[in-house]
């Protein structure tokens, strides 16, 4: 069984944090979700005004902010084009860091996570460097290495607005120690766009290429090799490890787990979430779309076909179905 630095067999990444159980990208829903068991805070970062890089998962900020409701910001709302999509809102780059620090988190799916909900209006927007100074906070707290797990993104168009992302990102690491082949708080980089992690390199940490649902060109031998010519890990949506059939309930492995491992590539597939909601067919408990079903299946088969992470919104859960496998296991 492979393991990674803290023996376990599977890496548990808090994606946005502990997001199934706080507003996402918040110090308080990164704090939990190391807490509930998470080794990474997962954190998405885009770029203000003002160059600073903060934690939202996407530019526009309207549905994830109480920005719609503050006056004052009436006049920023627009319409942008951000990788060929268009998109009407309020957007970070309208932005300096003073003002988007007085603007407040709110849950982005409320129908789902209404108890979220509840905590709308309570928490800031984070920047890069709060949450690397938390890293460190969490660690010396739990006794145990808590990592960050920074995502670029939208660079190209990032960079079109003259906001590269990589220079103050790189910079920030390098200022905190975090640097290099043993940094003092664990690291991965990730982005969907390979050129953003070439200009990462000279970091020497360790690169994740993602791979969204329909990905063809790094899903092949050949294209595993590439990534593996510049990435040291792949982030496939998790239909690339084990799809669903026809009537939602969760198939067979493909096998991409086997061939990126012979590529010499870690695999860490996104985004676990337990709501029968997003769970296969086969899975779900109930009628309510908001209750969890069994999420420990579905970990347990990704367990088994052999990735190396998961990218979780709720950590305790990925945290409890790890231990349970591992012990299954002999581990």
């Amino acid at each position: 069984m492979r393991k990674n630095k803290r023996g376990h067999a599977v890496t548990v990444i808090s994606h946005r944090g502990a997001s199934g159980h706080r507003p996402e990208h918040t110090l308080a829903s990164y704090r939990l979700g190391a807490r509930y068991g998470g080794d990474f805070i997962e954190t998405d970062l885009v770029a203000t005004a003002d160059g600073v890089l903060v934690a939202r998962h996407e530019p526009e900020i309207g549905g994830t902010t109480d920005v719609a409701g503050r006056p004052e910001f009436a006049d920023r709302r627009t319409t942008r084009t951000i990788d060929g999509t268009e998109h009407t809102g309020w957007f970070v780059q309208d932005f300096t860091l003073a003002e988007l620090k007085t603007l407040r988190a709110t849950e982005r799916i409320p129908d789902l996570r209404p108890e979220n909900a509840s905590y709308d209006g309570e928490y800031e927007i984070p920047t890069l460097d709060e949450i690397i100074a938390l890293a460190r906070e969490l660690t010396a707290e739990l006794g145990r290495p808590i990592g960050v797990y920074p995502e670029t993104k939208h660079p190209a168009y990032h960079v079109s607005q003259g906001l590269e992302l990589e220079p103050p990102l790189a910079e920030a690491l390098r200022a905190a120690g975090l640097s290099g082949p043993e940094p003092e708080v664990p690291v991965f980089l990730q982005s969907f766009e390979a050129e953003s992690l070439k200009k990462l390199a000279p970091l020497e940490l360790p690169l994740v290429l993602l791979l969204d649902s329909g990905e063809e060109r790094f899903t092949t031998p050949e294209g595993l090799a590439e990534a593996a010519g510049f990435a040291q890990a792949i982030g496939p949506a998790k239909e690339l490890v084990i799809p669903r059939a026809e009537d939602g309930s969760l198939a067979e492995p493909t096998g991409l787990v086997e061939a990126a491992h012979e590529a010499g590539l870690l695999v860490h597939p996104y985004t676990f979430r337990s709501e029968n909601h997003f769970l296969p067919a086969d899975l779900r408990s109930g009628g309510e779309p908001t209750g969890y079903g069994s999420f420990a299946a579905e970990y347990e088969a990704f367990f088994a076909a052999g990735v190396d992470g998961v990218f979780t919104d709720h950590s305790r859960h990925a945290y409890l179905a790890r231990e349970i496998f591992e012990e299954s296991q002999g581990g």
